[in-house]
């Protein structure tokens, strides 16, 4: 396949595929990078696709790149915009994938854009959600967040102003055609959370009973291909 890598305000992207006037933005995960979008691009190309895959802060090529530019709410949606934005003065036809906390970046970046169509897999739908389940797993309450300010656990740092952000910004607007994929042993998002947003937003979804957030297991990647075969 072709694959041509460039920068977009700094922000390391590939473009994948053949030129093509449709296009897929791809918004990986935490702990991934551009170049998972390898599979997912491929399965676009046969629909017609090119898939637009960049770096989150933190990930990939800006791992160590500038230790003040984190992967939080404000600088995801950042270059969210930055990579729609070049997007939409490319192509003619905008879709988007995202995998978990790259969905809940585009929830809050993308409501009002013209996208065509969206696929979410093991979405974050609800961060207030996530944050309080961190309270309880890592023994952290309100008042010592709000005392501390940050506090490291195994999973993220746990930070006030993000919690208050979070608090203060529920997702309640959504209209793009939306297909979700959620696995029935996610630990990150309860199915009352997802079941919520896709009744709320007449989202399509799809359940792997025996699946976990990351969607790793050899069975999971027959699941994944299959889902993204139906809904690309």
């Amino acid at each position: 396949m072709k694959v041509q890598s460039i920068k977009i305000n700094n922000i390391p992207t590939i473009i994948w595929g053949e030129k093509s006037d449709k296009v897929y933005i791809h918004v990986h995960g935490k702990m991934s990078c551009k170049e998972y979008a390898d599979n997912f691009a491929e399965i676009a190309k046969k629909k017609g696709y090119q898939t637009l895959s960049f770096d989150l802060p933190e990930h990939g090529e800006r791992k160590d790149s500038n230790s003040n530019y984190r992967c939080d709410i404000w600088n995801g949606m950042h270059d969210l915009t930055v990579i729609s934005d070049y997007a939409f003065s490319m192509w003619s036809d905008v879709s988007l994938f995202a995998c978990s906390l790259g969905a809940y970046f585009s929830l809050n970046a993308y409501a009002d854009r013209n996208l065509k169509n969206c696929l979410f897999q093991s979405p974050v739908l609800n961060m207030e959600y996530l944050i309080r389940q961190m309270f309880c797993w890592f023994n952290v309450t309100e008042e010592k967040l709000y005392t501390e300010r940050e506090i490291p656990t195994p999973v993220d740092l746990l930070r006030w102003d993000y919690y208050q952000y979070v608090k203060e910004h529920p997702i309640e607007k959504w209209n793009i055609p939306t297909s979700i994929l959620y696995g029935g042993k996610d630990n990150l998002q309860s199915e009352e959370v997802i079941q919520k947003f896709v009744k709320a937003h007449d989202c399509k979804l799809t359940i792997s009973q025996s699946s976990e957030h990351p969607f790793m297991q050899k069975e999971d990647i027959k699941t994944v291909r299959t889902w993204l075969e139906e809904n690309v």
